[in-house]
């Protein structure tokens, strides 16, 4: 429910201009925001009793005594004093029973276990990823764009009558979310756009590869998902169609097909 195989979405905005969307996230329905509010709810409530756990062990101090004034945490936030107001919060949740009863069950663990399973779980927290999109922008006359996130709550879906795809949704929530790692590749250095098959163990996949001018390395598109050869066939010729039109001057290198290679063992 949470994630699907992946599965594309075209935009055409322009005759000239595409964008092919791989990605492992369903559409989202009402019960799977639903699911991800949740989600969403659950991490920041596990990030908060870890946070809380730690400060609690490390840094609170049992002999200052409580301010006399009582603080308000809006004040605060309007002064802009982040260190004193995240130092309040963090005195606050130690304070309540919730923050009590986290510092008198994790009471029989070492520092140096508690702070390594605070890490763990923190770390897990902030950076599990549930779902992975790769797109592919094609300018005509400019050349193409490759692109890859991941994200705990983003989905391109179509959403009009007549089937074209727009993005939709919420598209970040809260955190889960790595920076995009971008590249544009200029059409004069564009040699060709091929499909190669490799072998990963004893399954053979397809995928779609940029030959470049002047470097010895091709480029993968989509290298995270490695999409199905139905999907890799659709944007191979859905790309050259953008790219080539018209251009009686182009020659492929190959054909459709690359050289036959081996993949490694990758998470996709």
């Amino acid at each position: 429910m949470l994630t699907t195989a992946p599965h594309l979405y075209l935009r055409r905005p322009s005759p000239t201009t595409a964008e092919f969307t791989v990605t492992t996230c369903p559409p989202l329905t009402l019960p799977l925001r639903l699911c991800l509010l949740a989600i969403s709810l659950l991490r920041v409530a596990i990030f908060t009793a870890a946070t809380t756990t730690i400060y609690s062990r490390f840094f609170h101090d049992p002999s200052r005594p409580p301010s006399p004034i009582p603080i308000s945490l809006l004040d605060l936030l309007y002064q802009g004093d982040i260190l004193l107001l995240a130092s309040h919060l963090l005195q606050t949740l130690h304070s309540s029973p919730p923050g009590q009863f986290l510092a008198s069950i994790t009471a029989p663990l070492s520092n140096s276990a508690l702070a390594a399973i605070a890490s763990v779980i923190t770390y897990f927290t902030l950076c599990t990823q549930l779902h992975t999109t790769e797109s592919l922008l094609v300018l005509r006359g400019l050349g193409i764009q490759t692109s890859t996130s991941s994200s705990s709550f983003s989905s391109p879906i179509p959403n009009t009558s007549d089937g074209s795809n727009r993005w939709r949704g919420w598209k970040w929530w809260f955190w889960g979310t790595t920076p995009t790692k971008t590249r544009f590749i200029p059409t004069e250095k564009i040699r060709d756009v091929l499909i190669n098959e490799a072998f990963r163990g004893f399954e053979v996949r397809y995928y779609l590869i940029v030959i470049v001018e002047g470097e010895e390395d091709v480029v993968v598109v989509f290298p995270k998902l490695l999409p199905g050869r139905k999907i890799v066939e659709e944007v191979w010729r859905g790309v050259r169609g953008c790219l080539y039109e018209g251009d009686p001057n182009h020659q492929s290198l190959g054909g459709s097909w690359g050289q036959t290679a081996t993949l490694g063992r990758k998470d996709s």
